[in-house]
């Protein structure tokens, strides 16, 4: 409650009265101010001036040339100079960045700026967030905040941590009667979540039916074991029978099959090993200026995707990394900062995009990124002329142009480079297949950086199988709401209704119709139905001049509705069109769907998708499945959810020639990728042991009560990440997750939690089972290959013996038993991780 939280107005002001109070109005030079006994006044001047010039430098070559400057100036004069940055990392860049200019800093984290370590007239980079500086000329200090040399940031919280092989197992899109795969028992069917008491003790479990109508109850701190069937079009799952031998089998005959996969995979491997490529410098002062310029805090996400591509250009190993993100979620930066570092090697960067308009939209954003810096950027579109063509086909070979951005007519023949290093491809699959027979052929002699935000079934399959790199960056926006996505028929009123909705927000909508020849008939009946609207018609088939017209009206706010076909599919990033209507959605495939989607909802506002469909009856089982789970993955970050719901109903396809859906059909898609990625771990000579799961039956109820969290997949996807959590962190982040979300997390599913944290501890500590049976708690050990902590653990057992023998004993079949006693002080969780602690010390942290 607000109560308990913060102070009144009155309480506030009655506990000033108990201290002298120095009232700070404002920053201020000179006269005016505080007056009469007691005032303090300070002479104290902004950083305005500063933070100015460095504005109008920043499309210089030399963008922070009047920082170093000022600095220098500052030095002479024999001034503290304090520099803030908000991390350690961000203070280290600009420690680099000062010295490019000559100025030697030392880095300094603290709680204060102002503690006495600040050498007299040094330069000093400190660590913390400060809104603007100011300089105090009667102490001779200045301090310049981060914000005021790189411009204002977006800050975005932070986002629980998530791992590639989650976004296939989350089981939020779970429906009663889908196929499920348990990793010991196979294919079942979900029948819903249940809460069942046993002695007293209740708890969540998931109903399985098995083959013949058995029934399997899953504790939901065992939901590891389990993960959506995903399978393959037109081949049904069969059921397994519960405790019979037929999915052992099952595993078996698909793990010879993966495994011959994985000898073709690995050859594939070693032939790109052999390739020799081109390693590139390591970044430099201008880089890290590139870098430092950018106006947006880098995700988590975002960060280790730079990182990752980073780490890949110091190789000599070609790169061939995908970049999977949802629109707007900084894939772009991605290539900007790779396509800059290639550029300051010398070499010339590709910029390959399926439409004209998305070409038009990469060269205005290219442009204004690489402003402050001699880079040289041309566009190569059906928008220029034949002459203005050729004469950038002449300045690309004599190697005058740096980077080039272009659809398909890149990939022509007359296309020569001087010396091109990096070729960054934006939506891959949308390129016909003599396109990406020269695709393959470029990807032998250069970096390749593929920018996707749904990956085509082929390459997820590679990644998955860890032979193509893949980064994922999934971090949504802080503001980036839900797309609302309706799915209504051919209904004059229900669309007028939508244009009406948008329009008066002051909004813009977007029609998508995908029919050239009967595109004026709509036109005519968009005129009817929202009358006073200004539309605009566009389509693949219109003068480039004509097309161009109305795509920047379009974006300057001079049309209320663009009428199109699907060319606007990628490239139009417009942060006022938040409604899209798109008629016969049915004939557009689930990538296609989920990119004309993107198109909308890129503020933070509220956006509303419509599909136009024909009734149920008269639609394909495809096309139905396919607008099912856009309308059911209506959520930031849905794109990789996308691509995996794109295997099931497209099916995995082939993997180098080598025909595998039958086998995905069997066991599913996630057990068939865990199966190939062990067996491509053994070909290389990795070890690989069974996962060890610990089995923790404790008399205590933990699960996430129906009032705290009312929505049963929300629940799910909650059970699911807890059972998964490899590390405490992650456990952290869920629980600071659902505080967040839901407020402070009952008892009940604290014991959760806590569970879940027991769970890491044992399996670090090989226990395969903790059981409580009235007031005894059991542990049973697997072996251990660390020798030397399972001899600590048994001399840590014995001494626990020696001093409690009434307490503590080990039974004929050597598990470990503790007697609790009647009503404890500690619950049984408590008890068991006391427990553990005392075995485990000395040999575990």
């Amino acid at each position: 409650e607000p109560a308990a939280m913060y102070l009144s107005r009155e309480e506030v002001a009655s506990r000033l009265g108990d201290w002298p109070v120095v009232s700070l109005d404002a920053l201020w030079v000179g006269g005016g101010g505080p007056e009469g006994a007691g005032a303090v006044r300070v002479a104290c001047s902004s950083n305005l001036d500063l933070a100015g010039e460095m504005m109008a430098g920043r499309k210089k070559e030399e963008p922070f040339a009047p920082l170093a400057a000022r600095i220098r100036g500052w030095l002479d004069e024999g001034t503290s100079v304090v520099v803030t940055a908000t991390n350690r990392g961000a203070a280290e860049r600009t420690v680099e960045l000062l010295d490019g200019y000559g100025l030697r800093a030392a880095v300094k984290s603290g709680s204060s700026l102002l503690d006495g370590r600040i050498s007299s007239g040094g330069l000093t980079v400190a660590t913390g967030a400060l809104s603007r500086g100011f300089r105090l000329p009667s102490e001779l200090l200045a301090v310049v905040a981060e914000e005021e040399v790189f411009g204002a940031r977006v800050k975005r919280r932070p986002p629980p941590s998530r791992k590639l092989e989650s976004f296939l197992t989350q089981l939020q899109d779970l429906k009663e009667g889908d196929y499920i795969v348990h990793s010991h028992h196979g294919i079942g069917l979900y029948r819903g979540l249940k809460r069942l008491e046993v002695d007293g003790v209740a708890n969540d479990f998931l109903l399985l039916e098995y083959q013949g109508g058995d029934k399997l109850y899953l504790p939901v701190s065992r939901m590891d074991l389990v993960a959506k069937y995903r399978g393959v079009e037109g081949a049904s799952a069969g059921l397994d029978r519960l405790g019979g031998t037929g999915w052992a089998r099952t595993k078996k005959r698909v793990r010879k099959s993966v495994e011959r996969l994985a000898g073709e995979l690995l050859k594939l491997y070693a032939e790109r090993l052999a390739v020799e490529g081109h390693a590139f410098s390591p970044p430099g002062h201008l880089f890290d200026e590139f870098e430092a310029s950018f106006e947006y805090e880098e995700t988590p996400d975002q960060a280790r995707a730079i990182e990752e591509t980073m780490a890949d250009m110091d190789g000599a190993r070609p790169m061939d990394r995908l970049i999977c993100g949802d629109v707007g979620y900084g894939k772009t930066e991605v290539a900007m900062r790779a396509a800059f570092r290639a550029v300051l090697d010398g070499k010339q960067v590709a910029v390959l995009v399926p439409t004209t308009v998305l070409a038009q939209q990469h060269y205005a954003t290219f442009t204004d990124r690489f402003a402050p810096y001699p880079v040289v950027i041309e566009v190569l579109s059906r928008f220029r002329s034949r002459k203005e063509q050729a004469e950038v086909l002449r300045r690309l070979a004599s190697g005058g142009v740096d980077i080039v951005i272009g659809t398909h007519r890149l990939l022509s023949r007359d296309v020569e480079f001087k010396d091109l290093g990096l070729a960054v491809i934006d939506e891959e699959h949308r390129f016909g297949v003599a396109n990406k027979e020269r695709l393959k052929h470029l990807k032998k002699k250069v970096a390749v950086l593929t920018l996707t935000a749904t990956p085509i079934p082929r390459t997820l399959n590679m990644a998955m199988a860890s032979i193509r790199e893949m980064s994922i960056i999934s971090t949504p926006p802080e503001d980036r709401l839900a797309i609302k996505t309706r799915v209504i028929r051919f209904n004059e009123e229900a669309i007028a209704e939508a244009i009406a909705r948008e329009l008066k927000r002051g909004g813009q909508v977007f029609f998508v119709h995908n029919r050239i020849n009967s595109i004026g008939a709509m036109a005519d009946f968009l005129g009817r139905v929202a009358p006073g609207a200004r539309v605009a018609v566009a389509h693949g088939r219109m003068k480039e001049s004509e097309l161009e017209r109305k795509m920047v009206g379009f974006v300057s706010g001079d049309y209320d509705i663009l009428l199109s076909t699907s060319i606007i599919e990628s490239g139009l990033d417009i942060p006022t069109a938040n409604t899209i209507i798109i008629n016969r959605a049915d004939r557009f495939g689930l990538a296609d769907l989920y990119q004309l989607r993107g198109r909308v909802g890129r503020s933070s506002h509220r956006a509303y998708a419509y599909f136009i469909t024909p009734e149920p009856s008269r639609l394909t089982d495809e096309a139905r499945r396919r607008i099912e789970v856009l309308t059911e993955l209506g959520e930031p970050g849905s794109g990789f959810k996308i691509a995996s719901h794109d295997l099931e109903i497209r099916g995995a396809g082939e993997l180098l020639g080598t025909s595998q859906s039958g086998r995905i059909a069997e066991v599913g898609f996630d057990m068939y990728v865990r199966l190939l990625e062990e067996a491509v771990r053994e070909l290389r000579g990795e070890e690989v042991t069974e996962e060890f799961t610990p089995e923790i039956n404790l008399r205590v109820s933990q699960y996430i009560p129906e009032e705290y969290v009312p929505d049963t997949r929300q629940r799910l996807g909650f059970y699911k990440r807890i059972a998964s959590a490899a590390t405490a962190g992650e456990i952290d982040a869920i629980s600071d997750e659902l505080a967040d979300r839901y407020g402070e997390p009952p008892g009940l599913a604290l014991n959760l939690l806590e569970t879940a944290r027991l769970k890491l501890i044992l399996k670090k500590m090989r226990v395969r089972e903790l059981a409580q049976k009235g007031t005894r708690l059991y542990l049973a050990f697997a072996d251990n290959p660390d020798r030397e902590a399972a001899a600590r653990i048994i001399s840590n057992a014995v001494s626990l013996m020696e001093a409690e023998p009434r307490r503590y004993r080990v039974t004929p079949d050597s598990r470990f038993v503790v007697f609790m006693g009647p009503g404890p002080e500690r619950g049984p969780i408590e008890e068991a991780r006391y427990i553990l602690k005392e075995l485990s010390a000395g040999c575990y942290i």
